[in-house]
């Protein structure tokens, strides 16, 4: 029987995460088990160290046809519990592609790509987000499923969550973009879109493929408006963002760039990312957060004129 080694950060993750659908110690324990379950079943076999993100681990592995491929093990919970239905969709155009998978456990057996060769790489910017326009264009074409997960449902619960997160806050300031983002989304809530979205399209999450130069990964994915999408894009390598010397004209840049490449309308566009923020501000609250991110709110400034 082949030895699983999970990787020492992937345990401290867990350790850090808790009992819970995100997975925790329990799912770690008996991680090495379940990966040597597919492996017999699937009739793989381990070719390469393992990878890992912050809940999942990634073995390269190779099929009794000798063809390359990766076995992804993550605990299900809401966000991945559509990624095989989406990656069905898209069937490989612009995004990894779906080999095989196990829906009871969330395991999927996927095109092996250049895992340590990330969109991240590039060193120019705007060749860099560039291409992942590109590839979201082409990712937000298809129209969702039936029985995908909602933007209007994730929308509304939000809506509903802020009056309880505005108190939560203790600068005024604070209390007053939450509103205003709270506000926005309501004015959209009733047309949510029906495009099939990534919900996590940032640089890192686009790897060098062989059949095509760059490929997507790790969906979250999510019937709405492609305006909620952009958001990874525009605060990914915020370090590059700063370095201009003009944060929201260089907020603008991107944002424009994005909508352009994806034919949206600015306005509407402005409006989802409002809506990332104020889901990232909530997910902050919970967490214990009584501040909002300033550099979050500085992405919101610098869009405010398209509102």
């Amino acid at each position: 029987m082949t030895k699983i080694e999970v990787p020492a950060k992937l345990i401290s993750n867990h350790d850090e995460i808790g009992e819970g659908e995100e997975g925790g110690p329990t799912w770690i324990a008996g991680l090495p088990a379940l990966a040597e379950r597919y492996l017999d079943e699937w009739g793989l076999r381990l070719d390469g160290e393992p990878m890992h993100g912050f809940v999942s681990l990634v073995l390269p592995v190779t099929g009794a046809d000798g063809v390359p491929a990766a076995l992804k093990l993550q605990p299900v919970n809401d966000e991945n519990a559509s990624e095989a239905m989406g990656l069905k969709v898209w069937n490989g155009d612009a995004m990894v592609r779906l080999l095989d998978q196990d829906p009871s456990t969330g395991t999927l057996l996927l095109e092996r790509l250049e895992g340590h060769r990330t969109l991240a790489t590039v060193a120019d910017d705007t060749k860099a987000l560039t291409i992942l326009a590109d590839l979201l264009a082409r990712l937000v074409a298809y129209p969702a499923p039936d029985g995908m997960r909602t933007l209007a449902d994730i929308a509304q619960d939000m809506i509903d969550e802020t009056p309880d997160a505005v108190a939560a806050l203790a600068k005024e300031s604070d209390r007053a973009w939450l509103k205003t983002c709270a506000s926005v989304v309501a004015e959209l809530v009733t047309e949510p879109g029906d495009r099939l979205l990534h919900w996590d399209m940032h640089y890192e999450n686009v790897l060098a493929a062989g059949r095509e130069p760059w490929l997507a990964i790790d969906p979250k994915p999510l019937a709405g408006d492609p305006g909620f999408d952009l958001w990874p894009a525009l605060d990914n390598r915020w370090d590059d963002v700063v370095a201009t010397g003009d944060v929201h004209r260089a907020v603008r840049r991107r944002f424009d760039l994005l909508v352009d490449r994806l034919a949206l309308d600015p306005k509407r566009a402005a409006g989802w990312t409002y809506g990332r923020l104020l889901q990232n501000a909530l997910w902050d609250v919970q967490d214990g957060a009584t501040s909002l991110d300033e550099d979050q709110l500085a992405i919101a400034e610098a869009l405010r004129p398209h509102l």
